[in-house]
């Protein structure tokens, strides 16, 4: 009896275990430089995606700084400089682990990437709560 038990036990175990493995890759968000080929292919990518983040950030910050009186534009060029310090800093700092690898630029520009979309967000919120 025993015996039997442990043996269903572990049977039920392994019918579960794909179907929990599965239920966390569907939820792994697929990132859009993945299966790109080769390390340089997804190092372009990666780059690619950071130039389109810091793209959008422009554009948002020019919007916002449209509807800024001289002293709010001040206040943030200073705040976007120090930013700006902050976002490269960090990235170094996380890409740093890769120092020597091919990995490294990818690692950074993710990175960079990452940081400059939530400094977008953070601008489109102050734009909506101004204009």
């Amino acid at each position: 009896m025993t015996t039997r038990l442990i043996f269903t036990c572990a049977l039920l175990a392994l019918l579960l275990l794909p179907a929990a493995s599965a239920k966390t890759q569907k939820e792994r968000p697929i990132h859009p430089c993945e299966g790109n080929g080769s390390q340089a292919e997804a190092t372009g990518c990666a780059h690619r995606e950071y130039l389109a983040a810091d793209a959008e950030l422009n554009k948002v910050y020019n919007r916002l700084a449209g509807v800024l009186n001289a002293d709010e534009k001040a206040l943030l060029k200073e705040s976007e400089l120090a930013w700006i310090k902050y976002r490269d800093s960090n990235c170094t700092f996380e890409s740093s682990q890769y120092a020597g690898g091919t990995m490294r630029p990818m690692i950074e520009s993710f990175c960079l990437a990452r940081v400059t979309q939530a400094r977008a967000a953070e601008l489109k919120e102050q734009y909506e709560l101004r204009k």
